[in-house]
């Protein structure tokens, strides 16, 4: 009867079909930005193909043009990506040697040592082909000046504040407003890393702006 009811009103029973179809898309979408992310890190942006891309994640140029209808449109979300990867492996903690001992057994998140380290870890990033190319050469290049240090400051930002919140807290920085300070830092990682990735030997030159940043952060008590 309730069946029948159903029929007789037109009403449409729940789409059984939908769950695996809204899977199959975020599979789909997952793909693409794989592929591309391998794609533009071997070859960069402008020199990778749609074609290429499609091919590597082995969907139609339908659902490329679906997901993302403007190349410049996939190339965010793999910007984005590699992004919120970078500030994943900080969050797990920078190597040894980024470490030093400002940091020995020190694995709270919003610290000053802990920001040092992961600030370190960002120009080590900067020697990978992958954040050479995406983040550095082609992401001021494809998103523009603007939106490039608008994304650079939205990842990356609010980690600086807190570690320099904490350090005037702690006494490891001299009493002063944190959010200038906090801009300082993040330009100057930012070109120190777009150095270190324009660098003829980036290992060279990551290991002198470490040098460099650490002697400027020593020195703000």
């Amino acid at each position: 009867m309730t069946e029948m009811s159903s029929i007789a009103t037109g009403a449409r029973r729940p789409d059984s079909a939908a769950p695996a179809r809204a899977r199959q898309a975020r599979e789909t979408r997952a793909a693409l930005i794989a592929a591309a992310r391998q794609v533009f890190a071997e070859k960069g942006y402008h020199a990778a193909g749609t074609h290429e891309i499609v091919a590597v994640a082995k969907v139609t140029r339908g659902a490329l043009q679906h997901h993302f209808p403007r190349k410049e449109d996939l190339f965010l979300a793999v910007f984005e990506q590699v992004q919120s990867d970078m500030i994943a492996r900080a969050a797990q903690g920078a190597g040894p040697d980024a470490q030093g001992p400002d940091v020995e057994g020190d694995a709270e998140r919003g610290t000053w040592p802990r920001l040092k380290a992961d600030l370190i870890a960002y120009l080590q990033a900067a020697t990978t082909p992958e954040v050479q190319r995406v983040v550095l050469t082609d992401g001021p290049a494809v998103l523009g000046w603007t939106e490039w240090r608008r994304l650079e400051a939205y990842y990356g930002l609010g980690i600086i504040m807190a570690g320099v919140e904490h350090g005037i807290a702690a006494g490891f920085i001299r009493p002063q407003p944190a959010a200038p300070l906090a801009h300082l830092i993040l330009s100057v990682i930012d070109e120190a890393a777009l150095m270190v990735a324009n660098a003829q030997d980036p290992v060279t030159a990551m290991r002198d702006a470490q040098v460099a940043l650490d002697t400027m952060l020593s020195h703000l008590a």
